[in-house]
């Protein structure tokens, strides 16, 4: 039997400053800890990805306090930890596929930051790449966005939407209870 990774994306501090707009699920940070102490608890694979923007005033660059995890990954022993640059986790510092590979490990859950970008955009490529993907949707959150027609989708609604794309080809999508309740 294979062991299931959890990959955690771009939990960093950069995501609390407030020129991000509004953003939902203000439970995530506690679901991605609770997900995390789980994974750690049974010693199975927890890999850990951080954004390292490369725009000159990002709070997500290199080098800025919003580059640093979050609080609720203090005390994290990662297996792996690297940066990228742009939304997959997949195209990084290192190559997350040929890690997963060479320890046989064939399924991860995802959570993390944002909902709609990098989680969907790992969830996508895992799924492509033949991996058991499950999307932990709860232990995600994101931000409201422009719309191309001047409204506002709501941070609910590119949720909603995620999950509706990722469940339908890519990956199981699943809260963070049920996959708690699937590692007893």
């Amino acid at each position: 039997m294979t062991e299931t990774a959890l990959i955690l994306i771009d939990v960093q501090r950069g995501f609390d400053e407030p020129g991000w707009g509004p953003r939902n699920n203000p439970g995530a940070e506690a679901n991605m800890k609770a997900l995390l102490d789980a994974w750690q608890e049974r010693r199975l694979p927890v890999v850990l990805v951080h954004h390292d923007s490369t725009g000159p005033t990002s709070p997500l660059r290199p080098g800025r306090p919003g580059n640093d995890f979050k609080p609720e990954l203090d005390g994290a022993r990662p297996d792996l930890v690297f940066g990228k640059k742009v939304n997959s986790a997949f195209i990084g510092d290192v190559d997350l596929d040929a890690w997963l590979r060479k320890r046989g490990i064939t399924s991860f859950v995802l959570a993390g930051i944002q909902t709609n970008f990098c989680c969907e955009t790992t969830a996508r490529m895992g799924g492509n790449l033949g991996y058991d993907v499950t999307f932990a949707l709860d232990a995600t959150f994101t931000f409201d966005l422009p719309g191309i027609d001047g409204d506002v989708v709501t941070a609910d609604e590119l949720y909603r939407v995620t999950a509706a794309n990722l469940a339908n080809q890519f990956a199981t999508v699943k809260s963070t209870k049920e996959i708690l309740a699937g590692l007893s």
